[in-house]
Formats: structure tokens, sequence, C-alpha cells
């Protein structure tokens, strides 16, 4: 499954259940390179404010598809952005870092195409 910016969307084995209205996001990789081609060192970068939804708490439903059954349209895979002290860190059962949030975190999203 790839998103409309040609990117593979990670394998996602995170090993919980959310509750409510949260949702898990696995951010997206930190840029290594400014626009101009100077290398962003480990020490100076910040963490990316953008991910993948990889979870949807229960209160959040959705249909066969993976698609919310009303309200803004949020599924598995999709990208959104939010703010930079959003939610909180977890680790996954699979080693990968996630990101807990309430809906409301979210300031933006790309819709599906």
């Amino acid at each position: 499954m790839e998103t409309s910016t040609k990117t593979a969307i990670p394998e996602m084995n995170y090993g919980w259940q959310l509750q409510g209205d949260r949702i898990a996001v696995l951010r997206m990789e930190a840029e290594t390179k400014t626009a101009g081609g100077i290398i962003i060192p480990d020490t100076a970068k910040e963490k990316p404010i953008r991910g993948y939804i990889a979870a949807l708490g229960d209160a959040i439903t959705q249909d066969e598809s993976g698609m919310r059954k009303a309200g803004i349209p949020y599924f598995i895979g999709q990208v959104i952005y939010f703010g930079k002290y959003a939610g909180s860190e977890v680790d996954g059962e699979d080693g990968k870092e996630y990101l807990i949030m309430r809906e409301h975190d979210i300031l933006a999203y790309k819709p599906k195409l």
C-alpha cells in the first residue's frame, strides 16, 4: 500500500488496543538534508510533526475498508499532521516508537485519493 507521495507505509504490529478517541501514530522519518543540500546532524534534528495512523480507538468506528463511518474520514495508513507536543510516546511490541494522541490533537490530514 502506498500514499499519494509514493512513500511505502511500514508494517505496523503494535500489540495493544486503544481506548476511546485515541489514535496511534507512527512518526515519519526526519529530514536529513536541507533544501540547499546541507546535512543535518542528529543532535540538531527535531522530531517530525507528521506520521501514519497505525491504529484507531474503539470510539472511532470504522467500516470494512478501515474508513471512519461518521465525521472526518480517518483510516489506517493515512498521513496526518499534529502539534509538536501532542500525545504520549510508547514502544510497540515490534520495537517501533508510537505516539498515542487524542483525535482533536490532529491539525491536518491528507484525504484518501
